[in-house]
Parts: C-alpha cells; structure tokens; sequence
C-alpha cells in the first residue's frame, strides 16, 4: 500500500483522557454519596443553577416553549417527523418469532423495550436542538415507557428554550435542567424522580462520554463517544469547494475534532489545504477558533494510489460521519465497511443528517464503527429468548445435557436432566455418561 500523508495529526483521540477520567470518577462517587444535594452543588457551582429541584414542570415547559420562533418550531417538527418515520422503519425491521428446533422443542424471540431511558441533550458551546429528536424520539418510538431527559441550564435563564421544544414534542416524560457529569449521574441513580435509567444515550462533551463510559455495566449505553469526527473520501472530480466546507463546518464542533480526507488526487488535497483557512477563517469567532484548532492539531489528509487502498485506510479509521464525492458511488457503498453513518455523493452531507433528514447523528467514535453502528430503535429494545418443550423432546435433549455436563465436570447440571428422564420414563435407561 503506497499512501503519503500530506497533512499528519499532531494528537489523537487519546490525548489528555487520563485527566478526564480522574475528574469524573472523583465527581460519580461524590453525587453517589451526597445524592440530590451533591448533584445541585455541581449545577450551582457549574451551570450556575440555583432553583432547587431541576425537574421543569409543565408550566415551565409551556414557558419555554412560548419563545420558540415559529419557524424554528416548523423546522423542529419537520426534522422529528423524519427521525421518527425512519426509526419506526427500523423498529419494523426486528420482529419475533418462534420456531420448532426439533419435534417438541420450541424456541422463540421477543422484544421488550427498556423501562427507563436516560437521554442527554449536549447545551454548551452549541444547543444541540437536533440530538433532542435523535434521542427522545427515538426511545418513544421503540416503545421506552419512560424518557427522562436533561441538558444543561444557563444559570437563572434556564435551558435552551428550542431545546426544551423539541425534548416535548418529541415525548420526553421528565425533562431535568441539569447538565455534564450531575446531570448523567442523576439520571444513572435516579435522582430527582426515583427512576434510574436502565440505558444513557446521547452525545456530549469528554466529560460526559466518560461518564458513560464509567456507568457501563450498572446501565446500559448507547456506545462509546469521543470528538465528532468526519472524514471524506473525494477523488479528481471532486469539487474542493465543498469539500473544504464540510471539512470545516464539521470542525466547528470542538477544538478535538477530527477532520480527515482520503484521496487519490494530489491536486485536489492541495486545493482543499489551500482553502481551508479561508473557511475556518470566515466563521465566527466561536466557531472559528474550535474550528482552527481542531484542524490545526487532528486534520489529516492522506493521499492513496487507489479506491481500494482509500477504501482500506477509511475502513482503519472508521469514521463517525463518513462523506463519498467520487465516482462509482454504488461501488462505495458496497466496499466500505466501518463507519457511523455514510452520506453517498455530493448532494449528501454530514449537517443534513445531523440536523433533519431522518438518520440517527448519535454515533460510534474513536474507531468504534468497527463492531458498532449509532443509536437506533434497536438499542432501546431488549432482544430476549425464551424455549419451551414437550415431555417427548425432554428424551434427547435431557440426556444430551446430562452427558455433556458431565463431560464438563458439571455434576449438578447433569442431575437437572437425570430427574426429568426418571420422572416423564421411569421404565427407561439412558445414556447420561459417567462422573
């Protein structure tokens, strides 16, 4: 493989985590020990929060709700509509069953929806109005029968109003004006409403996704989160234009944001460099400075002789957001292995999925799109077994059991399948192997 990195990355995803996990496990104990009252300390202290109880009752909410512009409520409705058709599509997708193994031995499927769903809506840098609909929505739909979600508050101004907007419409059934480590927290111990979440999901900053991180296994989540990250891969015909600015617009994000592009085009990786700083440059300042960072130190632009070698370089690096302007976009699609989620020609971007076109932008990072994809109905529906057989299937299956348990060393699983054999046969013996 001949490939040539024509910008390399000063750091990784890596960089600066042993810092972060000492803060948030030291935070975690303490909210756990101190409860309620530990958790508002953090949001005074944090979010400048200082109204008891975050919970916002349904005259708050219709507050909030009243500042919505019309036309961002339209734009909200338009965005839910299409996450929720394209989760119910995938709820549609999983089904139950049941089918017969052998004669008398039944085994089937079922799909039970998780009780209590914890979704974190990021408020920081950026009111991500968007992840609202992505989360809420999404455990709505699965059949989650009760949504507990939380963003951060603005001191005595509250949380986004938008964001509120869309946390309602989108079914939220307690919404908490608490945000980063406290807010992940009460939702994990079932703070404030006596209802711990059996799954967290939703994006958010280092702090928050190694919260989760640390949670894994008292509940569940919906993946492992870093940074954003986008890649594109774009040959000659590519228009360096565009992919300068989604290149760009996606560094917005953070100062730890990856940005990479695979090529095959020295030419067009050299028009993308040189228009870069004019992008990043004509941003606003917020914008601007995360956006120069984060190119500054994780953009990367590698130079490949062939879609094949562009192909196996995308698949190591298994992007969150992944971008194809090349030819041969069904040949894309059908190579590429390991992303979050894929947006196939020019015409598709990363912002329209993030926003409103319908897929989840909750996705894997850090090179998790290996074995994972991002947040769906699916993560929110326990997929269950259950057999059930007649006393004539009991005959094979109980003394298969009992000798392979034995072969095991497993004495008292054998003895399971001896005592239904001298019951249902009394007048019968059978193999069931030796201690």
């Amino acid at each position: 493989m001949a490939i040539t990195y024509i910008k390399k990355a000063d750091k990784t995803s890596a960089t600066g985590e042993d810092n972060t996990r000492e803060i948030v496990v030291d935070m975690l104990r303490e909210i756990e020990e101190g409860g309620e009252a530990k958790a508002l300390e953090y949001a005074k202290k944090l979010d400048g929060w200082d109204k008891g109880s975050p919970i916002m009752s349904r005259e708050q909410i219709e507050a909030a709700k009243a500042l919505v512009p019309q036309q961002l409520k339209d734009d909200i409705h338009f965005s839910y509509e299409r996450v929720s058709r394209f989760a119910t599509a995938q709820r549609d997708s999983m089904q139950e069953f049941e089918t017969e193994l052998s004669p008398g031995l039944f085994a089937g499927q079922k799909l039970i929806p998780m009780t209590t769903a914890g979704c974190y809506v990021p408020g920081g840098r950026y009111a991500h109005i968007a992840s609202a609909i992505m989360s809420v929505a999404t455990a709505k739909v699965a059949g989650v029968e009760n949504v507990i979600a939380c963003s951060v508050p603005h001191g005595e101004q509250g949380m986004h109003p938008a964001i509120v907007y869309a946390m309602d419409l989108a079914g939220a059934d307690t919404i908490l004006a608490m945000g980063g480590v406290q807010g992940i927290a009460a939702m994990a111990y079932g703070l404030f409403t006596n209802q711990p979440a059996d799954i967290l999901v939703g994006p958010g900053n280092k702090f928050v996704a190694e919260a989760k991180r640390l949670l894994f296994g008292r509940v569940g989540i919906d993946l492992f989160a870093g940074p954003t990250e986008i890649a594109i891969i774009a040959d000659g015909n590519a228009d360096p234009e565009i992919v300068a600015c989604d290149l760009a617009g996606q560094a917005e994000h953070g100062p730890d944001s990856p940005a990479w592009l695979f090529t095959n085009s020295r030419e067009l990786a050299d028009a993308v460099i040189e228009r870069m700083p004019h992008y990043i440059e004509s941003l606003p300042q917020v914008q601007r400075d995360a956006a120069f960072a984060a190119w500054r130190d994780y953009g990367e632009i590698i130079l490949c002789d062939t879609n094949e070698e562009i192909a196996t370089i995308s698949d190591q690096y298994a992007a969150e957001h992944l971008e194809v302007q090349a030819d041969n976009l069904d040949w894309w699609l059908g190579r590429l292995k390991n992303y979050g989620s894929l947006f196939v020609g020019e015409e598709a971007t990363v912002a329209f999925g993030d926003k409103c076109s319908g897929t989840n932008h909750i996705l894997p990072t850090k090179g998790a799109g290996r074995y994972t994809g991002g947040l769906s109905a699916s993560k929110f529906i326990k997929v269950v077994t259950y057999q059930r057989q007649s006393k004539e299937a009991t005959r094979d299956v109980g003394a298969t059991t009992a000798r392979i348990s034995r072969g095991e060393g497993m004495e008292g699983h054998a003895r399971t399948g001896d005592i239904r054999l001298a019951k249902y046969y009394p007048d019968e013996t059978f193999n069931l192997g030796s201690l």
